[in-house]
């Protein structure tokens, strides 16, 4: 297989969008027409509930993960671990902008950035998910969760690869796109704006009540 097919699997993988699937299958209704509106796991369970999210946030990992693990071993060409970083970018850009959604309405990558780095570096990235799921309890900002966990897998990758390793200038490129992607939630955080975790129906879709049009949709994470 050539790299230009593999970066077009990814690519393709990383835009199946699970989330939008999951509003149709289960509710019958589009999803980015409910809650925040973002095609992610978090407005997932807003929406329809934490079974549902559970499940499409592993897809959603599962859609940086495998194109990593599986497509560079039938990848013919050298240096065949820089394709693996390559298709793991091509499959966080499906999620963002996937195809099949006409490139837009994707998600915020951090499901997808996930899959990625457990299959790059799991030592890494499991301190990174430790360090979210520390966050997320403590404060219940899934945003905040994300940007911490964004940091503690670039410092973690500088630590134990080096500043000069491939793996780690894709690492902070990876971080530097979660903060630009979350540049909204980091402008509520600083406001005492943002949405708390754990908070669901604001829309109807969830609790079978009207839609709150006094408040402001929440910005999602993922």
């Amino acid at each position: 297989m050539s790299p230009a097919v593999g970066l077009l699997v990814s690519y393709v993988l990383g835009s199946i969008p699970s989330a939008y699937l999951a509003g149709k299958l289960t509710k019958g209704i589009d999803l980015r027409e409910h809650g925040s509106g973002n095609l992610g796991a978090t407005n997932v369970y807003r929406v329809l509930g934490a079974r549902v999210a559970a499940v499409v946030f592993l897809v959603d990992v599962l859609k940086g993960a495998l194109p990593v693990l599986v497509l560079p071993r039938h990848t013919a060409a050298s240096h065949v671990e820089y394709w693996a970083y390559a298709y793991g970018i091509a499959a966080i850009l499906g999620h963002v902008r996937p195809v099949f959604l006409l490139w837009k309405g994707g998600g915020k990558g951090v499901a997808t950035s996930t899959g990625v780095f457990f299959a790059l570096a799991p030592v890494a990235m499991a301190a990174a998910f430790a360090a979210f799921c520390v966050v997320v309890f403590a404060s219940g900002y899934v945003s905040l969760g994300s940007l911490t966990g964004a940091l503690v897998l670039v410092l973690t990758l500088l630590l134990t690869h080096g500043a000069r390793s491939p793996l780690f200038l894709v690492g902070a490129l990876v971080a530097v796109f979660v903060f630009w992607s979350h540049r909204a939630n980091i402008g509520r955080l600083r406001r005492g704006e943002e949405h708390r975790f754990g908070r669901r129906g604001r829309d109807g879709a969830g609790d079978g009540r009207g839609a709150d049009t006094h408040s402001p949709k929440p910005e999602d994470a993922l």
